[in-house]
């Protein structure tokens, strides 16, 4: 237990977004870096070397970093930004997230399909509740998100589906533990970037098991 009684395993270090000037756990933004070259190139897996430059993971907040010269003044220095810099961001981040839901599933901790989803949240077994965006809402409103679990809509089918080992999937479950908690984080950022909420509930339903 940290001073005050906090958990120490649930507290996360801060940074402050350098459009927003607003101070957040790092879970909810992206970690730039100024490279040799002098672009900017985002760090998702936050390892490479040099000062940080943070922003919040939301498109408009990203467009307003690179349109009003924001990157340069935070690296003190002149710094040019890659051609679709944000869609590359959007791309990383859909990729961890795929990768992460792939090696669950390989390790157990994941399912897809209606009736294999229906049934884990039904067991309350599942943590987390993963649908396309690009789904029936129809379809989606018929299952539910797990109690105090999370849900998420920023992958497309065919995104999931590859998550799965499929051409395309709609819905998917994520038992709790195991890769969970990083799915839950790099999930968070993507949904904010496409404008996502990743929140607490499902599309229409929000009834308990």
């Amino acid at each position: 237990m940290s001073r005050g009684g906090r958990d120490k395993e649930r507290e996360e270090a801060e940074r402050r977004c350098i459009v927003t000037g607003d101070v957040a756990p790092k879970a909810g933004l992206v970690r730039f870096v100024l490279g040799p070259d002098g672009m900017i190139y985002p760090d998702l897996a936050e390892k490479l070397p040099g000062r940080g430059i943070w922003v919040t993971s939301e498109r408009a907040v990203l467009e307003k970093a690179a349109s009003k010269g924001l990157f340069s003044r935070a690296a003190r220095s002149q710094a040019q930004l890659p051609e679709g810099f944000i869609d590359m961001v959007d791309a990383g981040l859909a990729q961890r997230v795929i990768e992460l839901i792939s090696l669950s599933r390989k390790a157990g901790d994941a399912v897809c399909g209606f009736e294999k989803v229906k049934d884990w949240l039904a067991e309350g077994r599942a943590k987390v509740l993963l649908q396309a965006s690009d789904g029936s809402d129809r379809g989606k409103g018929k299952l539910w998100t797990p109690p105090g679990g999370r849900w998420f809509g920023c992958l497309t089918a065919s995104e999931l589906g590859l998550a799965f080992g499929r051409d395309r999937a709609i819905h998917g479950a994520l038992a709790a533990g195991g890769l969970t908690p990083r799915v839950i984080r790099e999930a968070a950022r993507l949904a904010g970037l496409r404008k996502q909420d990743g929140g607490q509930t499902a599309m229409k339903d929000t009834k308990t098991a």
